[in-house]
């Protein structure tokens, strides 16, 4: 099975940020958190992988214990107890105010979850999935008969995208999911452990 590797991805290399961050890994240390995303509790260093079973890169990354989105705000949150470590723009469903009820209505989830299965060779630049429906999903899709639908990730950008650059940047534009630049995916997918909490509020 082909693992995702960034170290071999071409395309990390043209954004400035993610270089500086895939040097650091390379040498064995950890980018610095921003001061103002600084606080008084210390920050656990862990080493991480790049995919599940894959090799273990070489570093030791902050890591976070939990995400937040904020819906009305389109941003994400590592959050590690009360620091935030980093936050993102995100992109939402085509129709992203309410909570997603049933397949098909292009809405967003709100509700709690946790991060189940990664997915490094996604139709999009890497994807974790999302534990929608929880069961309170479930019940409100029955009661109404409905299909409560599924396949909710946080991803990075098409493969093989449809539209412009700006039009991915500027508009709302999954079936649901949750979506972040090629480079807010990736410090996700090595700043995240599976199973870990994930609350999107609206």
């Amino acid at each position: 099975m082909c693992l995702y590797n960034p170290f071999t991805d071409m395309r990390l290399l043209k954004i400035p940020a993610l270089s500086s961050m895939l040097a650091w890994t390379a040498l064995g240390a950890a980018p610095a958190v921003h001061a103002a995303d600084a606080s008084s509790t210390q920050v656990e260093r862990v080493s991480l992988t790049a995919a599940p079973n894959a090799p273990a890169l070489d570093s030791s990354l902050p890591l976070a214990d939990r995400i937040l989105v904020r819906k009305s705000e389109r941003r994400l949150f590592l959050l590690r107890g009360s620091s935030v470590l980093r936050s993102y723009h995100v992109a939402l469903g085509l129709n992203p105010v309410g909570q997603k009820e049933r397949s098909g209505d292009f809405r967003t989830p709100e509700g709690n979850y946790v991060l189940a299965r990664r997915n490094p060779r996604s139709d999009y630049f890497l994807s974790i999935e999302v534990s929608y429906p929880n069961e309170k999903d479930l019940r409100r899709a029955r009661r109404n008969h409905w299909n409560a639908g599924g396949s909710i990730m946080l991803h990075g950008m098409p493969n093989q995208p449809r539209m412009g650059p700006e039009y991915y940047e500027t508009n709302d534009w999954t079936d649901g999911c949750i979506a972040l630049s090629d480079a807010d995916m990736l410090e996700i997918w090595l700043l995240s452990r599976d199973s870990m909490p994930i609350e999107i509020l609206p």
